[in-house]
């Protein structure tokens, strides 16, 4: 929000600086989402970046912004929200509805 409206200009990594590798990802997005999904092996494309940490200063500097939540703890959360709001599911460990009913 703050980046949208303030007055800076420019591309702002948003990212979360913690590294993991695509197997680690993999691997979070499985156990959230479903734990019998296979993860599959390709080979990396040309331009794939070998160290994926992105460098979130800025946004620090300018927005006083970083990311307070892990992977870990963040995409069960994502992927609940995200749930509600598609298929009005209410699943084991949702929070979206506790600030509305408050």
């Amino acid at each position: 929000m703050r980046l949208m409206e303030g007055e800076h200009i420019g591309p702002f990594n948003l990212g979360n600086p913690g590294e993991f590798t695509m197997l680690e990802l993999a691997e979070v997005v499985q156990e959230t989402i479903d734990p019998n999904a296979k993860i599959e092996f390709r080979s990396n494309t040309e331009d794939d970046p070998h160290k994926r940490k992105p460098d979130i200063s800025r946004a620090k500097e300018l927005l006083g912004w970083e990311p307070k939540v892990s992977l870990r703890k963040g995409l069960p959360l994502m992927v609940s929200d995200f749930r509600q709001r598609i298929f009005g599911d209410h699943k084991e460990g949702s929070n979206t509805n506790n600030a509305s009913s408050s």
